[in-house]
């Protein structure tokens, strides 16, 4: 672990190791608690919810994204399996981790704020990294192995029911396997018991690998399909109708007397429709949506007397169409198909190297250097009246797009970003007890697509731009320069050592960001044309910023005893400011929030008491119109018991008292907007939930 990184408490030991080469905390060997958590949700987002400065800004069922030190989205490098996939949504809806499920999750860890050059580029926020179980052989002479894994879970506050499969056969050479996972949810019910209107979904993900290996080597490929139906997202103004994506992916490894080769290349395409599917929020607007990444990467890590050099080179390129079809008879949609991005281009040429060394007994460091080419551009657009200004287009402000169209087509679309990263990383171990982490970086991120090339100006088109739930409308800037950070951390790791062991880390930070990606307040609208509702025109924009905030976790035995059991004492806290040089907060900042979990285990039974403690939010971005959110506390349980070797059951409740509170990071309530009296407001958090689920291996 280095300065700067965040982890999960009680997942993590605390040792003395040397600096690792990709230093992330990973979900694996958790405790009972997180095996019944991870049964019964749907999103792999919430796999990293104990790790401090971590928090989810809430979209669809399966969709959140993932806030790092009040970093988010695209600022976070989100790797699974290697592959890089970008989000293929003017909303966001199908970002990277929506395309796994947590059931197909073998680990996945997260670095944050100063993430080494060889944990990937083209990020200020850090690095999560995701990997499936790995391929599993049998001994020499054994034979063939055979495993099968079955799941099944189940929620009460959104009828919701998760179900996963996967079997395998494996000789010492060979080995072969597939998983299939399910996910089905109801619009969930709020603390009061009111349904929060189209927050339903559907997901269904298949994948498929085949594994050889030999002597320092192995060969990995991966497929994969998934399907998801539907998904409604409350705090939007559309819902996903459609989402198909396909994968492959090829993974090597091999070492040699040199060191170690890895080398990996992906595919992956996505068919994305936006619309309208549910009584809950009816209405007819066709968008579609294709993406394609393609990409590879190659590393050496090459050893010598001190420590590891590692050089790498890394290659992704990413397409997207997205186009608004027309709707018959209708005056505002048509006559024309709209065209948002016409084939959009966005191509990553990256080189590294990183050196690790130790430097006596007690002191390791890593320094690394990093550059990136990014090169992007589109094709020429139009609005749903193509270029003529006739009487359809004043009906729906049509006149603005128009004549927006014709702008953005006029100008030189392509855009050169050259990208300097660099990370230096030290670590004092003064003794077995105690471990000091220092950390300072320099990162970049180059603006993504709809950042760059989002053009529409009238109201309804730019509504369509928004991956941030707050029910604004958004339009992007060809001139954007790329966001560089300047990261300074500190983490101070307090340690016990034997069966009653117990840590204490420390971890403050700092963030200058140059040309933070932020917005400029164009105009004002009124969401769905109810005068009682405020909305915000906004451009993206450059602008100086800083964010800074301290993470605190800790691991504490209560109490062992052989007819008792152990109790342990687990958490997590974190505060976190970001806000711009010229003034105003930043965006989706989270409040002083802590996570506080009493453990107990006796034999088979594993249980835990949590209270989540989340402060009132009232530093809020003025220009995103952000609402002021009440501070909560929210009460969890949860139980689970080994029946068997092969078989556990697990249950709890959530939200036991079923507080009525709104989520910090969940946005406006846009699909109730009309069902309760026109007014914008928080979208409403979960309420109480039964939850059960029962795992079986063969």
């Amino acid at each position: 672990m280095v300065a700067g990184t965040v982890s999960t408490a009680s997942a993590q030991t605390s040792t003395s190791e040397a600096l690792p080469s990709v230093p992330t905390v990973v979900v694996t060997g958790v405790s009972d608690g997180e095996r019944i958590e991870r049964s019964s949700d749907s999103d792999t987002i919430s796999l990293l919810r104990r790790t401090p400065g971590y928090s989810v800004a809430q979209a669809g069922g399966v969709s959140g994204l993932p806030v790092v030190n009040g970093l988010d989205d695209d600022r976070l490098k989100i790797r699974i399996d290697g592959m890089e996939i970008t989000s293929a949504c003017a909303n966001h809806m199908n970002a990277p981790l929506s395309y796994v499920d947590p059931s197909q999750v073998g680990a996945i860890g997260i670095v944050a704020g100063v993430t080494p050059v060889s944990a990937g580029g083209d990020s200020i926020g850090g690095t999560i990294t995701v990997k499936s179980e790995s391929p599993v052989f049998a001994n020499p002479g054994e034979g063939t192995r055979t495993q099968a894994k079955i799941a099944i879970s189940g929620r009460s506050v959104n009828d919701g029911v998760n179900a996963s499969i996967s079997a395998s056969a494996a000789t010492d050479a060979t080995s072969i396997g597939y998983t299939m996972a399910y996910a089905r949810g109801h619009s969930y019910e709020d603390g009061g018991g009111d349904r929060v209107l189209a927050s339903m979904y559907e997901s269904i993900n298949q994948s498929a690998f085949l594994a050889f290996r030999g002597v320092g080597q192995q060969l990995v490929l991966r497929a994969g399909l998934q399907h998801i139906p539907y998904q409604g997202f409350p705090n939007q103004y559309m819902d996903m109708a459609d989402n198909q994506g396909r994968f492959a992916n090829l993974a090597y490894t091999r070492r040699f007397a040199w060191g170690d080769l890895e080398a990996g290349a992906y595919w992956q395409t996505t068919d994305h429709e936006m619309g309208f599917f549910s009584p809950e929020r009816p209405g007819m607007m066709p968008m579609n949506t294709h993406g394609r990444n393609i990409g590879y990467t190659l590393k050496a890590s090459i050893p010598y007397e001190h420590g590891t050099v590692r050089v790498g080179q890394e290659y992704h390129t990413f397409r997207l169409d997205d186009v608004w079809p027309p709707v018959t008879d209708s005056m505002m949609l048509g006559p024309q198909t709209y065209v948002s991005v016409n084939g959009g281009q966005r191509d990553r040429v990256a080189v590294y190297g990183e050196l690790e060394s130790s430097h006596g007994a007690n002191w390791a460091s890593l320094f690394g250097a990093r550059w990136e080419s990014v090169r992007m551009n589109t094709g020429t657009v139009q609005s749903y009246a193509g270029d003529m200004m006739d009487t359809r287009d004043m009906m729906n402000a049509g006149d603005a797009d128009v004549a927006a169209a014709a702008d953005f087509n006029a100008r030189d679309r392509r855009r050169h970003d050259g990208n300097l990263d660099l990370s230096a990383l030290a670590r004092f171990t003064p003794d077995a007890d105690a471990a000091y982490e220092f950390a300072l970086a320099r990162k970049t991120r180059s603006p993504n697509l709809y950042e760059r090339y989002s053009w529409g100006r009238g109201s309804m088109a730019m509504s369509m731009t928004n991956w941030f739930g707050d029910g604004n409308g958004y339009v992007g800037d060809i001139a954007l320069k790329p966001e560089t950070a300047y990261t300074l951390g500190f983490t101070a790791d307090w340690h016990g050592h034997g069966d009653a062991s117990w840590f204490l880390k420390f971890n403050p930070y700092f963030s200058r960001v140059q040309d933070y990606i932020d917005v400029d307040l164009l105009g004002s609208f009124n969401p769905y044309m109810l005068m009682s509702a405020d909305g915000a025109q906004l451009r993206f924009a450059n602008h100086d910023a800083k964010l800074y905030g301290v993470n605190l976790s800790w691991s504490l035995p209560v109490m062992r005893h052989a007819a008792f059991g152990e109790l342990r004492f687990t958490g997590k806290a974190a505060y976190t400011r970001g806000a711009r040089n010229d003034g105003g907060d930043l965006y989706h900042m989270m409040p002083r929030n802590a996570l506080l979990t009493l453990e107990h285990s006796l034999g088979r039974w594993a249980s835990q008491v949590e209270a989540q403690l989340v402060a009132r939010k009232d530093h809020v971005d003025l220009r995103r119109i952000e609402p002021v959110t009440g501070g909560y506390a929210l009460m969890n349980v949860r139980t689970g018991v080994q029946v068997r070797p092969n078989l556990r059951f697990s249950a709890g409740i959530r939200n036991l008292f079923d507080k009525t509170y709104a989520d910090p990071l969940g946005g406006e309530y846009l699909s109730g907007l009309n069902a309760y009296g026109g007014a914008l407001r928080p979208l409403p958090g979960y309420g109480r939930s039964f939850d059960i689920g029962l795992n079986a291996t063969f």
